[in-house]
């Protein structure tokens, strides 16, 4: 490690101690709350604060430019400064200026990955809280005040070069979703693509299910061209939900069905599972296992999983968390199906449906209403969602790969400025793009 001849080492317990005084904040207080779900992880931005009146907790009161560190282990690279006067989780450990050290010097050392990785290395378990005695025992080199406020301003001034560009890959990444969402809106909508009725109307391939009115329905529904019907697809498609055999029962699991859990339908083509059952755990084989052209659907989960959906190209069972829709089974394309509940997905996580998308169960997918297009709008609709996804993907992927590149350069400019390796020449790119090349 390159050490600067006047920087000393010392542990951290040596020059900074946290502040103890907690309080309840008043029910006339006009201070914000400053919370865990308020600091970004990383960068430390902090943003959509309420305020502290209705906080019972006691909790610490906080000055501006006091640090802020969040001793949770999740919450381990959420660090930052106080913008305001406010009151602050008691899950956060406060720090102030020392004449020893600089507070924003502090932050930024404390948000370095050496640091990270000792202070995980603390505590076992999934959830533990990281105790002031033991991040005191961190070694770290310490320059003087003035090279401290030097070193503090050259990270700022690279990371804020990093931000903008993590900025612009974050609003690529908005816009592609909203590009996505009008593709998919206006394709089932018939407005995308010309009608294809070389294979007859939509009406031919309902058999005898129930033809809705659009106009009497209370569900989102919209217009459609005259060669399109609405049906419910319990009207057209056999629901199931699943099961989940005993896990006291080895004999059951590790067999020769492929099962699907909930987790496993993401928007995707399942064509491998995780876990597999036995024969003898599935009462009725030809009802429990389903063929490929299944349209999966996810009923439970409270983040992205409910309402997500896959198409199966195997044979293959499902838990209780999803539905199989036996799409197959029927001339109407899989694949128009699975377009057709992503958008649905698309707009109800927009927000436009009103609220959050209700919990599913087999009643509610059977009686959700679906506009079915005639099967050669199908294949052309199909076409054209499969070739834009193609596209965005590419640029999804290149999305990605610079955001984890960004990560990757913000820990080398920690690494690189609390190693007394940032100088303000240009040679310091050189120096970040090396560690950073490590880090990856």
């Amino acid at each position: 490690m390159h050490q600067r001849s006047d920087w000393q080492r010392v542990l951290l317990g040596d020059v900074v101690r946290p502040t103890t005084i907690r309080e309840i904040p008043p029910a006339t207080t006009e201070l914000p709350f400053i919370g865990m779900e308020h600091v970004a992880s990383g960068t430390g931005a902090v943003e959509g604060l309420p305020s502290a009146r209705g906080i019972l907790s006691a909790s610490p009161r906080v000055r501006q430019g006091d640090v802020l560190y969040g001793r949770l282990r999740p919450y381990l690279n959420k660090v930052t400064l106080a913008p305001m006067e406010a009151y602050a989780s008691g899950e956060f450990i406060v720090f102030r200026d020392t004449p020893e050290i600089d507070g924003s010097f502090l932050r930024w050392r404390l948000a370095a990955q050496d640091f990270v990785k000792f202070a995980c290395s603390l505590n076992a378990g999934d959830r533990p809280r990281v105790k002031w005695p033991q991040m005191a025992a961190f070694p770290l080199l310490l320059p003087s005040l003035p090279a401290q406020r030097q070193i503090v301003e050259l990270v700022e001034d690279h990371l804020s070069g990093i931000g903008r560009a993590v900025a612009a890959l974050n609003a690529t990444q908005t816009r592609l979703d909203v590009l996505e969402r009008a593709l998919h809106q206006r394709a089932l909508r018939g407005l995308l693509l010309r009608d294809d009725l070389s294979e007859g109307v939509g009406g031919d391939l309902v058999g005898r299910a129930q033809l809705l009115d659009p106009s009497t329905l209370d569900e989102r529904v919209w217009g459609v061209p005259s060669t399109w019907v609405w049906v419910r697809l319990g009207d057209v498609f056999k629901v199931a939900v699943g099961t989940t055999p005993s896990r006291a029962d080895p004999s059951l699991w590790d067999g020769s069905i492929p099962w699907v859990s909930s987790g496993e339908v993401a928007f995707n083509r399942v064509r491998s599972t995780k876990e597999s059952i036995s024969a003898p755990s599935v009462s009725n084989l030809q009802r429990r296992v389903h063929p490929p052209g299944t349209v999966m659907l996810a009923m439970i989960g409270e983040g992205k999983t409910r309402g997500q959906a896959a198409i199966l190209d195997i044979h293959a069972a499902h838990n209780q968390n999803c539905a199989s829709i036996r799409v197959s089974e029927t001339p109407i394309l899989p694949e128009y199906v699975y377009a057709f509940l992503k958008e649905r997905y698309l707009e109800t996580r927009r927000g436009s449906s009103g609220g959050n998308q209700p919990a599913l169960n087999k009643r509610r997918i059977e009686s959700i209403p679906i506009p079915v297009p005639p099967l050669g709008t199908q294949r052309r609709i199909v076409e054209e969602l499969d070739a834009m996804a193609i596209t965005t993907s590419y640029v999804r992927q290149a999305c990605s790969a610079g955001l984890s590149r960004a990560a990757a350069l913000r820990r080398a400019i920690l690494a690189a400025a609390f190693e007394g390796r940032l100088t303000g020449r240009h040679a310091d790119m050189e120096v970040i793009e090396e560690l950073a090349d490590v880090q990856r």
